[in-house]
């Protein structure tokens, strides 16, 4: 088997590809981390690439702190390594929305512990802790399109919980989880749909942004055409 790079030569890698060009185009779109060199998302998919799935050396990339390295390090773990004890640690790290998202989407989604985190994570007091939850489930709901629907719709109540956190990386979370559970069938759908509603006569304000997004989403004919 062929030997990845090591930790210091990927982030001297890293270090030359960066720029503040793409430093301040992360900041604009709120990629706020303490340690960025401004590299593509782009160009980390390339590196990953090369690398393949290297589950030590995906442990050490996050452990250097570089927002680069960490986002790398989703992109080469091995799902099938990955430990609830791991998934946990991780997610504290979690400082803005891209790597929260980028670790549910390619990386925790693939493992077996996903529906477990799920619940785990949806009552966490920090932001981005309970955004994961919701982006994970949102990946879920994407990716693992064997699943069988109860646990999607046991999972509207952990939404209608969380609709009422204002925050705005929570409740984004939150409608991304819901609209992605109503994507998958006509009975999640109108489960979805259901829910979406209850929650757009909410007396909370985070609570009916979510309903509204939702419902104008899934209402849509091009949904509605699909799932018929």
């Amino acid at each position: 088997m062929t030997l990845p790079p090591t930790v210091p030569a990927i982030l001297a890698s890293l270090r030359r590809r960066g720029s503040k060009k793409n430093r301040d185009g992360m900041a604009r779109y709120a990629i706020v981390a303490p340690r960025v060199f401004g590299v593509s998302v782009g160009t980390l998919r390339l590196m990953a690439k090369r690398i393949g799935r290297h589950h030590d050396l995906a442990l050490a990339l996050w452990k250097s702190g570089w927002y680069e390295a960490r986002m790398l390090a989703t992109l080469v773990d091995d799902p099938a390594r990955v430990t609830p004890a791991q998934m946990d640690r991780w997610i504290k790290d979690f400082d803005n929305w891209a790597i929260c998202d980028t670790a549910c989407f390619h990386l925790f989604d693939k493992t077996p512990h996903a529906w477990g985190r799920i619940t785990a994570w949806s009552g966490r007091p920090k932001e981005f802790e309970r955004r994961a939850a919701f982006a994970l489930l949102a990946s879920v709901a994407v990716h693992d399109k064997g699943a069988p629907d109860a646990p999607f719709l046991k999972s509207l109540r952990l939404i209608e919980r969380a609709a009422i956190d204002d925050r705005n990386f929570v409740k984004k979370g939150v409608s991304w989880a819901l609209r992605g559970i109503g994507h998958r069938n006509r009975a999640l759908h109108a489960a979805a749909v259901n829910t979406a509603r209850k929650l757009a006569a909410s007396p909370h304000a985070s609570a009916r942004w979510i309903g509204r997004d939702a419902v104008g989403d899934l209402m849509r004919p091009l949904v509605r055409t699909r799932l018929k």
